[in-house]
């Protein structure tokens, strides 16, 4: 199922109690940078560190009161997993995650902290579907995926709604707004709620490069797969290809798409932490890496972008910072 704009506004209601209304902040060091007016959506704010908690808190309140005991089993290298296993601690909920053992030892260990059981996995041997699929039968627990997910992208899509609602509020009209991308529920969802709200924004996906599967499925009008290869950076940033329903939204909503290189993203992280004073994961910078790299141009224009993550490892930030210490 495809959700609509009324799945967005729903979710939103469903779950205010939980979710943090994360800021629109305009950036003064981006403006005068960039020549145009740069809003920042700090979903680093958002209760476990990003905006997953949105999609997995809809998703979980929307399963059954008389399911809940037999729990969800969820598959993420981190901030999906680290959603999940809030949202099912909200509702009393067992929860499994399936995570790659090279996943970011932080993100694994507030995974375990929120109380789910993790269940490690090889990213490039095994199937984490087929592990989790497992789990599912054995015990009847609820699936989570992490994108293609009408309840999850809806979800998600509570970001753009505040993103429209708080632009209103400042009396700004946006030109264009940039998204992290890796399956595609954030960017998909965010589109279907900015035009469901009446915003005419050209929405932009964001992705590592060789891990740019809506790119190129955005220019070839259907679902295409990236190729993938060495490991990026950005460890939340790496679906080969936009998910189903994802790409049902995707095709129509948004605009063409970008990719940013490992060193882009690692520039970015630099960048935040010096200049913008933000801890963000590498994945969480892209829309910022897109454009500090020059993939759009933001002269005249007012844009937003979305920082999606702050669940990075600090010798990560720190090696940013050292590497690039003049951004």
């Amino acid at each position: 199922m495809v959700p609509v704009f009324a799945d967005v506004e729903a979710a939103a209601a469903r779950i205010a109690p939980y979710a943090v209304r994360t800021p629109l902040v305009e950036s003064a060091v981006l403006n005068a940078l960039t020549g145009g007016r740069v809003f920042l959506k700090l979903e680093i704010l958002q209760r476990t560190g990003s905006f997953k908690f949105r999609g997995a808190c809809n998703r979980l309140a929307m399963i059954p009161l008389n399911e809940r005991s037999k729990g969800v089993v969820a598959f993420s290298s981190g901030n999906h997993a680290q959603g999940v296993a809030a949202a099912a601690q909200l509702f009393g909920m067992p929860a499994v995650i399936v995570m790659p053992s090279d996943a970011p030892r932080s993100k694994i260990e507030g995974t375990r902290a929120l109380g789910a059981q993790i269940v490690e996995y090889d990213r490039v041997q095994d199937d984490r579907e087929a592990i989790a699929a497992r789990i599912r039968e054995e015990r009847g627990a609820a699936l989570v995926r992490p994108y293609d997910d009408a309840a999850i992208i809806a979800g998600q899509g509570t970001a753009g709604l505040e993103i429209a609602e708080d632009a209103a509020r400042f009396g700004v009209t946006l030109d264009d707004v940039l998204s992290p991308c890796s399956g595609g529920g954030l960017v998909s969802g965010v589109a279907l709620a900015l035009k469901g709200a009446g915003s005419a924004a050209r929405v932009h996906s964001v992705e590592p490069e060789r891990f740019d599967g809506m790119k190129r499925s955005l220019e070839a009008g259907a679902r295409a797969q990236a190729p993938g290869g060495p490991l990026s950076i950005a460890d939340a940033l790496m679906a080969p290809i936009p998910g189903v329903i994802v790409f049902e939204l995707a095709k129509d909503l948004l605009a063409p798409g970008f990719a940013v290189s490992d060193e882009d993203l690692e520039r970015a992280v630099s960048f935040a932490a010096q200049k913008l004073k933000l801890l963000v994961e590498p994945g969480g910078t892209a829309a910022l890496a897109a454009l500090l790299a020059g993939r759009i141009d933001a002269r005249g224009k007012t844009i937003a972008l979305i920082l999606s993550g702050g669940n990075a490892d600090f010798a990560t930030v720190a090696a940013a910072v050292a590497r690039l210490p003049a951004p």
